[in-house]
This record gives structure tokens, sequence and C-alpha cells, in this order.
């Protein structure tokens, strides 16, 4: 398999657009590295990130105005800085695990769902209890779009890298995230595809490090081809497309690019994403 210089988020570079490797990231880290010695765990910090989100849809909505919109927006984006010192503090602190995953991901909906329960009601006051139909259409979206691009990444680095994940984690997790867990690979392997057979050959050749390295080489050239389309659908651009259609007036622009476009753009991804599977499987059983 391939080996990579660690960034500070601990992510190969091609993992992270301008935004994560320029702003984010460096700041995360700096956050993360502050935390190790005191009391904060980075599920405290899980839940912070979901209070800034709430905030942000507070200031978005209940406050309003100008300043309210622009504190709003300052709010949402910082929490992407939040959202990637908790992984870091884990990860520095020694601990990472499946079960912080699940956290992460439980705080991550919570504070969207009530953001787009305030961003709903908002809209209500214009176009009536549509608006609570559109929101929830945008929040499945949403949803289904994340668990898309996140698990694809994750397979990424998996075939890559041989960075583990849920997918391959051997022992269930009991109680509620263990339900979570498996309904979130649920709804990923429904999209997944052909991906399950990568995964297959990757398992197979665990013992044949050759055979592994090759694989892990054609993941990656494929991988320049899936993971911009990937980006598409991360959580980044949505933060600037909210911040922009609450300064044109409404929030209803973006759900409504959640809905049509964002959802167009993860028909493409799941495409893409089985034919190149499929070019990994032919290209492995080739060169055997």
């Amino acid at each position: 398999m391939d080996e990579f210089r660690p960034t500070v988020a601990g992510k190969p570079r091609e993992l992270q657009g301008f935004l994560n490797a320029a702003i984010y990231h460096p700041i995360a880290g700096a956050l993360a590295r502050a935390l190790v010695p005191t009391p904060v765990t980075p599920n405290m910090v899980s839940v912070f990130g979901a209070v800034m989100v709430v905030a942000a849809g507070v200031f978005y909505t209940l406050i309003g105005g100008a300043w309210g919109i622009a504190i709003g927006f300052l709010l949402h984006l910082s929490w992407h800085v939040v959202d990637g010192a908790d992984g870091m503090l884990a990860r520095l602190s020694g601990r990472a695990s499946p079960r912080g995953e699940v956290v992460d991901g439980m705080c991550d909906y919570f504070g969207h769902g009530i953001l787009y329960a305030l961003l709903a009601a908002q809209l209500d006051g214009s176009i009536g209890w549509v608006a609570w139909a559109i929101a929830v259409g945008a929040g499945v979206s949403r949803a289904v779009q994340s668990v898309y691009a996140e698990s694809a990444r994750r397979s990424y680095q998996w075939w890559v890298y041989d960075v583990p994940w849920l997918q391959n984690q051997r022992t269930p997790q009991p109680g509620l995230g263990g339900a979570l867990s498996r309904a979130y690979l649920w709804a990923w392997n429904r999209m997944s595809g052909a991906t399950s057979r990568v995964d297959a050959l990757v398992v197979g050749a665990a013992h044949d490090a050759p055979e592994r390295r090759r694989i892990a080489d054609l993941a990656r050239a494929a991988g320049t081809r899936t993971l911009p389309v990937l980006a598409i659908i991360g959580a980044n651009p949505r933060t600037i497309l909210l911040g922009l259609s609450m300064i044109a007036g409404s929030p209803l622009w973006f759900f409504l690019t959640e809905l049509v476009l964002l959802n167009l753009v993860l028909a493409l991804a799941i495409a893409q994403g089985a034919a190149s599977a499929r070019r990994i499987v032919a290209l492995v059983a080739r060169g055997r």
C-alpha cells in the first residue's frame, strides 16, 4: 500500500480541499494541541460544534439583519474548525475510536437538524407549510449525500493507505451507537454498488504485499477522477451556499440547491464511483 506524509489533519493532501488545507485544519490542529493537556474530551468538542451550528441558525433567523447574518455565517464557517479539532484531539490524545466517529456524526446531524428547522420556520412565514416539506427533503438529501461522500472518502483511505473505518470494523458496537453505525453502513452499502468488490480484493490481498500495493496504486489513480466530485457534495460548499442564500434574503435558494443540483451531483458521484470500482477490479484481474 502507499505511504503518505500526514498533514495537520492526519489525512493525505488529496482528501483536503483548499479551505481545509489552508485555513480550517491548521487552526483545528492548533486548537487540538492546546486541548490535549486539558480535561476537554473529543466528544465535548463535538458537542460544542453542534452548539455552534445551532447558534448560527439562531443568528441567521431569530436575530437576522446584516449583522445577524454575518455572525451566523462566521459561526457556521468556524464550525468547520471545531469539526476537525475533535478528530485531531482524539488522535493526539490516543482516544480515537469508532464510537467517537458515531458521536461526531450524531452531533453533526443534530446541530444541522436544528439549523434546518430554524430555517424552515423562517421560510414558513413567506411560503407556508410547504417550507417544511422542502426543508425535510433538503435535510434528507444532505444526510444521504454526506453518507455517500464521507463513506467513499473513507473507502479511498482504506484502499490506498490501509486506514480502517466502520466498514471493516470486526467488533459490533452495542446500544444506540451500534444501531446508528449499522444504519449508516446500510445506507452506504445501498449506494456503493461495485465498490464492495474492491473491498473484497483489499481484504484478499491483506497478506500479499505486492498485490496490496498494486491495488492501492490503482485506487489512488482512480481517486484523481472521483475525489473532486465528492468534494462538491461535502460540507464546505454547503456552508458557503447557505451564507450566500441568506445574504440573498431567503434559505429557499439553499434548500433548492440541495434538492436539485446536489442530488444530481450525487447521482454522478455514484455512477462514477461504480464505474471506477469496476475498472479497478478489471485491472486487478488483468494483472494476475
